[in-house]
């Protein structure tokens, strides 16, 4: 879905019929400045989105950005200046927000997760465990972030899960009967154990997704399979483990909490007048 859909469904959830705090307060039409501060330290991410929920409320609202995604703010800092009329302001600050913490947060934990993973090469990877609609705004995030993304749906990548072996059969059979009918997609399965993994890697897959394997046994797979096929970690992926399953070799490890068990970043815009 297209951010300019999302922003306008967003508001008309969040003004419906109207702002009647607002406009029973009947406020002076004139402008003010407002400012955006960081209440903690992260990674800013979705400024141009927030900006753009404003621009949506009231095009001659103006937005002064101080910082672009990706910079670390401070706690206290002022990052952006919005200046309108007040009534315009107020009825596009709690959207704008919204999706402004929600990004940073996702933003600030990959950068959390990437400075565990260091100094190791594994890559970075977000999942399909997205809020329905935001995918796309989401999986920006993490790449703010510094991670890299994963498939966005079930289009771009083939991926046979434990489900798609037990409708076909096996990973052989799943395996011909895809490569039977594609010519043109990579082609990834998910395994549970090295007898799954030496399966997979026969049937000639491009990637293999190790699941919810010990670290231990992951090692056992890099030094087997390494270089004959790529092996991604999954399962269990926290701040507490990426770094030693990182220290396994594996090639890339996903983590679905990169996007469902991020913590938004604590952000507040604050009036100030304006002449």
């Amino acid at each position: 879905m297209k951010i300019d859909k999302i922003i306008e469904l967003a508001l008309e959830e969040d003004i419906g019929t109207g702002d009647i705090t607002t406009e029973y307060l009947d406020l002076p039409r004139k402008n003010v400045s407002a400012y955006l501060i960081a209440k903690q330290d992260g990674v800013l991410c979705g400024l141009q989105v927030a900006f753009k929920v404003f621009k949506a409320v009231d095009e001659n609202i103006t937005c002064i950005a101080y910082r672009k995604d990706g910079d670390i703010l401070k706690k206290g800092e002022t990052f952006a200046k919005i200046e309108g009329y007040s009534s315009s302001v107020l009825q596009g600050e709690r959207v704008a927000l919204n999706f402004l913490q929600r990004m940073s947060g996702i933003a600030t934990l990959t950068r959390q997760f990437i400075e565990k993973i260091n100094p190791f090469p594994a890559k970075l990877l977000d999942t399909r465990k997205t809020t329905p609609l935001l995918r796309q705004l989401e999986k920006y995030a993490v790449r703010i972030g510094g991670a890299f993304n994963h498939r966005f749906g079930l289009y771009d990548m083939i991926m046979i899960k434990e489900n798609h072996i037990r409708a076909a059969g096996s990973i052989s059979n799943a395996v011909k009967s895809l490569k039977r009918n594609n010519a043109t997609y990579r082609i990834e399965v998910e395994v549970t154990n090295l007898e799954e993994l030496e399966e997979a890697v026969n049937a000639k897959v491009d990637r293999v997704m190790l699941d919810n394997m010990s670290v231990e046994i992951m090692r056992e797979a890099v030094e087997k399979y390494s270089g004959r096929v790529e092996l991604e970690a999954s399962g269990n992926v926290s701040l507490d483990t990426v770094h030693q399953i990182a220290s396994t070799g594996v090639d890339y490890i996903s983590s679905g909490a990169l996007t469902h068990s991020y913590k938004s970043l604590d952000i507040s815009l604050l009036f100030k007048e304006g002449k």
